[in-house]
């Protein structure tokens, strides 16, 4: 029994992951740049995102990220993709003990790494990390990712977020699928190979 891990997230060509569906859904650090995916959106942005959900068995957040979606997704209509949402497990990870009003959500109380680590070895099938950038940085030291999942849209931002930070722990990926939009969106997906390879040119 292990479950695979899999971030998928939207990043600008810049790699930055902030505040993609709109302003004010993270401002941090005077972020000034809210809202930059809507304007790509398309049919085949639909496509894309549609299976994400279908394939996960459960959906795993910080709680920052928990709050926006917590305070979204239980309004949303059965057929507008809420039964989906709504009915799977949920985990949300905190260091301080919380009452989570979404139903089906899990509470991991501890150190991310550890409780997430628990969490892949005590159940079953693929669990999706979406937003949660800082909890997608410990899961990165601790090389929990097992699968990257990226819609990487076509603006540069020039501060924000990263998914890949300043100081990320080195890993080797494998390209296992590429595809992209209309409107210019490039999906790639990545399994995790362990530590990068090196070599020479010369």
């Amino acid at each position: 029994m292990a479950s695979r891990l899999v971030v998928s997230t939207f990043v600008s060509l810049d790699g930055v992951m902030q505040a993609p569906g709109g302003p004010g859904e993270d401002d941090s650090h005077d972020f000034p740049h809210g809202g930059w995916l809507p304007p790509h959106l398309d049919e085949g942005f639909n496509r894309i995102m549609g299976p994400q959900f279908d394939r996960a068995d459960g959906m795993l957040l910080g709680r920052k990220s928990y709050d926006i979606l917590a305070s979204h997704w239980p309004n949303v209509p059965d057929e507008e993709g809420g039964a989906k949402i709504n009915s799977m497990a949920k985990y949300v990870t905190t260091r301080t003990p919380m009452t989570a009003a979404w139903r089906n959500t899990e509470v991991l109380v501890g150190e991310a790494a550890q409780t997430v680590a628990d969490l892949k070895q005590r159940t079953d099938g693929e669990i999706l990390v979406q937003g949660s950038s800082d909890l997608i940085r410990t899961l990165q030291q601790a090389e929990l990712v097992d699968e990257y999942r990226l819609l990487v849209f076509p603006v540069v931002l020039g501060q924000g977020k990263r998914l890949f930070a300043e100081g990320t722990t080195p890993a080797g990926l494998k390209l296992t699928g590429s595809t992209t939009t209309d409107a210019g969106v490039v999906y790639v997906t990545y399994e995790w190979a362990g530590k990068p390879s090196y070599g020479s040119v010369a």
